[in-house]
C-alpha cells in the first residue's frame, strides 16, 4: 500500500514545503511530490491545517507512567515509556538508568533485550548514566555507587550489555583514556556529565573523541571568569554536541537562549524525564513541573513536544531550530541521521504531526 501525506506544511528537517505530499511505501518514504503529481491509487491521508515534521528523539528518560526503569526494569515498564513519548511527539528513545548497582543496570539491559524480543519499537537503546562520574557533581545520583572504574569493570558492563547499551555518560576526569577508548571501541556513544572536569581536561577529553555532553549546565563544573570549566569547554568547542533540559527549573531559559547563540547546531533537546515513584534509591516526586528526590532536583515533566513549545516561546529559538533540535540534533548524535530526522527520499517515515499551538495531534 502506498500512502501520500498532505499537510498544510511540511517541515523536512531543513525547509518548509507547501502543496506537496509525502509518498510512503512500507516503512519508507519513497519521494516527495506536488499534490497533483501523488501516484494513482494512492492513500490520501489528510493532515488539514496542521504541519507535518519529523518525528522527535528523546535521549534520556528513566520511565513513566509509575514505571521507573531502574525500580521496574521490564519490558512493561519500557512499552509504558514508549507510549510517554510518542504522545509527545518522540517515536524513538533512549530509556536511561542512573548511577545503581551493576545488577540494576544489567536488570535494565535484559529488560531492553526482551522489549525487542517481543516486538517493541522505539528504543534505540540503553542509555546508561553514571556510575564513572564525579561524585562532587552527582546531582541526584547515589553517592555510595559512584566511583573511577577499572579496565574490566569496563569491559565486564559493556559485554553484557553488548547491543544493548547504546550511550554512556561519563565524567572524564575520572576515567582514563583507556576506558573511553574501549567504550568507544563496542560502538557506545560517550557523553560527558556530571562531571568537575577543569576547563581544560574538558577540552582535552572533546579532542581526543567524546562527541557529545549530558545535560549543558546541570552537574557540571560552571563557566567562571577565572574558570570556564566543563560549560565553557561545551560552549567554545568547535564539534562537541550538548543535550539540555528545557523546563526552566533545570536551566533559565535565558541560559538556553545564550548557549543556542553561541552552539547553534550543537545544542539538542532532551526531556531528562523521571516518573513519580517511592521504591528504589530514587523516590521521585513531582513538585509543580518538576521532581525531586531526597530534596534534590532530580528530573522533568517534559515531553520533546514541550521542549519544542519551550524553546520557541521561552527561549526565542526559531521554530525551524527548534524541531530540529528534537530530531535532527539528536540522529546525529546517535550516528543515526542517515535515516532519522529529516523527511526524505529513503528515510523511515517517522512523523509528528502538530498544530499551530505546537500540540501534538499524533505521531506516525
Amino acid at each position: 500500500m502506498i500512502y501520500a501525506h498532505v499537510a498544510e506544511k511540511i517541515f523536512t528537517g531543513e525547509e518548509w514545503l507547501t502543496q506537496e505530499a509525502v509518498i510512503v511505501e512500507g516503512d519508507f518514504i519513497r519521494e516527495i511530490v506536488a499534490k497533483e503529481a501523488v501516484p494513482p491509487g494512492a492513500v490520501i491521508v489528510d493532515h488539514g491545517n496542521n504541519f507535518l515534521a519529523p518525528a522527535f528523539i528523546d535521549l534520556q528518560i528513566y520511565g513513566a507512567k509509575g514505571f521507573l526503569l531502574a525500580v521496574k526494569p521490564t519490558a512493561e515498564a519500557i512499552e509504558k515509556t514508549y507510549e510517554y513519548c510518542k504522545a509527545g511527539g518522540a517515536n524513538y528513545f533512549q530509556p536511561t538508568v542512573a548511577t545503581n548497582a551493576y545488577q540494576v543496570i544489567n536488570q535494565c539491559i535484559d529488560a531492553v533485550r526482551d522489549y525487542w524480543n517481543k516486538g517493541g519499537k522505539g528504543v534505540i537503546g540503553l542509555h546508561v548514566e553514571g556510575p564513572w562520574l564525579s561524585k562532587a557533581k552527582r546531582g541526584a545520583h547515589i553517592e555510595e555507587f559512584i566511583h573511577s572504574p577499572t579496565i574490566e569493570q569496563v569491559r565486564t558492563l559493556l559485554e553484557f550489555g553488548k547491543g544493548v547499551i547504546s550511550m554512556i555518560t561519563v565524567a572524564p576526569e575520572v576515567c582514563s583514556d583507556e576506558v573511553i577508548d574501549l567504550i568507544k571501541s563496542y560502538g557506545v556513544v560517550v557523553s560527558a556529565g556530571h562531571s568537575n572536569a577543569t576547563f581544560e581536561q574538558a577540552t582535552d577529553a572533546f579532542n581526543k573523541g567524546i562527541p557529545a555532553a549530558t545535560h549543558l549546565y546541570n552537574a557540571m563544573s560552571p563557566l567562571q571568569h577565572r574558570g570556564p570549566g566543563m560549560v565553557g569547554a561545551v560552549l567554545q568547542h568547535e564539534r562537541v554536541k550538548a543535550s539540555i533540559v528545557a523546563d526552566g527549573y533545570h536551566v533559565d531559559f535565558a541560559a538556553i537562549s545564550i548557549a543556542k547563540k553561541v552552539m547553534h547546531e550543537r545544542l539538542f533537546f532532551i526531556t531528562d524525564a523521571v516518573t513519580e515513584t517511592n521504591e528504589g534509591y530514587y523516590p521521585h516526586q513531582l513538585e509543580g513541573e518538576k521532581y525531586v528526590s531526597n530534596g534534590i532536583l532530580s528530573g522533568s515533566a517534559l515531553t520533546m513536544a514541550k521542549c519544542v513549545k519551550n524553546g520557541v516561546g521561552k527561549a526565542g529559538i526559531e521554530l525551524a531550530e527548534a524541531l530540529r533540535m528534537a530530531s535532527l540534533y539528536p540522529a546525529q548524535v546517535m550516528r543515526m541521521d542517515d535515516q532519522l530526522g529529516k523527511i526524505a527520499k529513503g528515510y523511515k517515515a517517522e512523523f509528528v504531526v502538530m498544530n499551530t499551538a505546537l500540540d501534538v495531534v499524533e505521531t506516525l
